[in-house]
């Protein structure tokens, strides 16, 4: 059931003049005594008598006290008011107001009272039938809303259809809307106007009546076979998982408007809906551009990993209309970073005005780049600003206090990096990213009870989720202990995921920690190939220089060094090992 204060949210203004029944007295009869002599004149109003009415009968009275009670949301004392301030008024208006809100508290009598005024005061046929046939529905009377309904549509009213479908639309039973909607929107009586076939063709999908949306919607096509038509019934195709046949719909609305961009983008997202991104690329490419097409271009070519086409984008981008630049300027940043144009991201980024819809994302992405560059402070100071600024928005916050804490880590400040992932856990307790991180800083500062009490919390969350299944079981084998519980859990995210290097490491670094350097060597030597990381080329050096292999572990080490040339891991390692 809909809202009925929706329709009353706003004062309106009565077409009407209302009249403040004030009533000028003259002066009392009788005689009068002459006038004493006075130091101070009489003022000139002195004598007027105003008669003001009674509360009850006071109809300005009555239409203030509706309208603050709807500023209060509260229908029922405004319908009260206005069923009062009817009585009183010659407004035709008035009454229109009164039936609406006694409908819409469902106060079947005083709309009734209200509608028979409104007739009185000489409301217009179409919306009298309309008001009638919405108080039919809202008691359920079927028969007579259908009668109504035929008058709307009989008054020859040019809004009829767009009225029929309000009432409808309203309805409280709306299988019962519905039912109306087939019997009566036929397509032997739909209008000669588009617009009423597809109003009826959406009507009909939002009451549920699917099968006759698309029979409206092809009905629509057959009739006049616009662009909008053919557009809405591609629309009801894709809806029912007519995926060709959508496509082929759209592909003759393209032709009837081949400049119409939104059409372009809906058949591109069935294309990339069907797993067709080359050729939902090959279509974007070509014709009109706005900053939704480029966004959409941009997308597809990033996640296929195409650099050539980020780079043409970006040149293209950057030509562009003013309009369209402007509208692009988050776009036109990231496009800059992916080609590691830093200081020409951050110039795209600082243009992003604070009522972007991307401006928050434009600073956070400014505070990792300035963070790139080494200016540490500067970003975290915005960052900073960030959560002040975002304190009454939970998820922007959070996002703060997330991208704070992953540049603490990088800088292994650990202390700090706890901290700002427990203020992103007060904004949102139990979220699985926030403690994944947490677990890991914890993890990394050595607090292993700790890192195991938030990746176990994760686990029940998100049983056998398998980054959290494969942390835990590293962070127990790293800790060397609970080494069985360990090897199930790292066992079951290896099984989900044979390939990821960053569980083959873990799986090698269990095996170490049980003694089996082959089976360690073999998982490890995976790890690396599959990813040149520094973590993992010390645990394969290490394991290899436990093995006696200490020229391959020297190998091994100094590819690490240059990786990260001031590894602290690295210098533990050599400590460890050369004591």
């Amino acid at each position: 059931m809909r809202s009925g204060f929706i329709k009353f949210k706003r004062l309106r203004h009565f077409t009407a003049t209302i009249a403040l029944p004030l009533l000028l007295g003259a002066c009392a009869a009788g005689s009068v005594r002459p006038a004493r002599q006075a130091t101070v004149p009489p003022q000139p109003l002195a004598r007027l008598v105003v008669a003001t009415p009674d509360l009850e009968h006071d109809l300005l009275a009555q239409l203030l006290a509706g309208e603050m009670a709807l500023g209060r949301s509260d229908l029922k004392q405004a319908s009260g008011y206005y069923d009062k301030a009817m009585a009183l008024s010659r407004d035709p208006k008035v009454a229109e107001r009164a039936a609406a809100l006694a409908i819409a508290v469902h106060d079947g009598n005083a709309a009734q009272r209200a509608l028979d005024r409104w007739q009185l005061l000489g409301a217009r046929p179409a919306e009298l039938a309309q008001s009638r046939a919405e108080l039919a529905l809202d008691r359920g009377d079927a028969d007579e809303a259908r009668r109504q309904l035929e008058r709307l549509l009989a008054s020859g009213a040019k809004d009829a259809w767009r009225r029929f479908g309000r009432v409808l639309l309203s309805a409280r039973d709306q299988a019962q809307a519905a039912r109306l909607l087939e019997t009566l929107a036929t397509p032997q009586r739909l209008p000669g106007d588009q617009q009423a076939w597809l109003a009826m063709s959406e009507l009909g999908d939002k009451l549920g009546r699917h099968a006759y949306a698309v029979r409206i919607a092809d009905g629509a096509v057959r009739r006049f076979g616009s662009a909008e038509t053919y557009a809405w019934a591609a629309q009801m195709k894709f809806k029912a998982g007519d995926r060709r046949g959508a496509q082929a719909l759209l592909r003759k609305a393209l032709a009837k408007a081949p400049g119409d961009l939104r059409l372009r983008i809906a058949y591109a997202g069935t294309l990339v809906q069907a797993g067709d991104d080359a050729a939902a690329a090959r279509l974007l490419e070509h014709g009109p551009q706005n900053a939704a097409i480029y966004a959409m271009r941009a997308g597809l070519a990033a996640r296929s990993n195409d650099t050539r086409a980020l780079a043409a984008l970006y040149r293209q981008l950057q030509k562009a209309p003013a309009d369209v630049r402007s509208q692009s300027l988050y776009l036109l940043g990231q496009l800059a970073e992916m080609q590691h144009l830093d200081s020409q991201a951050l110039a795209w980024y600082g243009q992003v005005g604070d009522d972007d819809p991307h401006a928050f994302e434009a600073d956070v992405r400014t505070a990792m780049i300035l963070y790139q560059q080494g200016k540490l402070t500067e970003a975290h100071q915005l960052l900073g600003q960030l959560q002040l600024d975002n304190i009454d928005q939970p998820d922007r916050l959070r996002q703060a206090w997330q991208a704070d804490a992953e540049l603490y880590m990088r800088e292994r400040n650990y202390a700090k990096a706890e901290a700002a992932f427990g203020h992103a856990l007060q904004v949102a307790p139990n979220d699985p990213g926030l403690l994944y991180g947490r677990g890991l800083t914890y993890a990394e500062a050595g607090q292993i009870d700790l890192a195991v009490k938030d990746f176990r919390h994760l686990l029940q969350i998100k049983p056998g989720d398998v980054d959290a299944s494969n942390a835990l079981g590293y962070t127990l084998a790293d800790a060397d202990r609970d080494l069985p519980e360990a090897e199930r859990l790292i066992g079951a995210a290896r099984a989900a995921k044979p390939d990821d290097p960053a569980i083959a490491d873990s799986w090698g670094w269990l095996q170490y920690r049980m003694g089996h350097l082959e089976q360690a060597v073999k998982a490890l030597r995976q790890a690396w190939l599959g990813h040149k990381d520094a973590d993992v080329g010390l645990h394969l050096g290490e394991v290899l220089w436990r093995q006696g292999r200490r020229q391959d572990a020297t190998r091994i080490f100094d590819e690490v060094r240059k990786i990260d040339p001031h590894s602290s891991s690295l210098q533990d390692v050599m400590r460890r090992l050369r004591p």
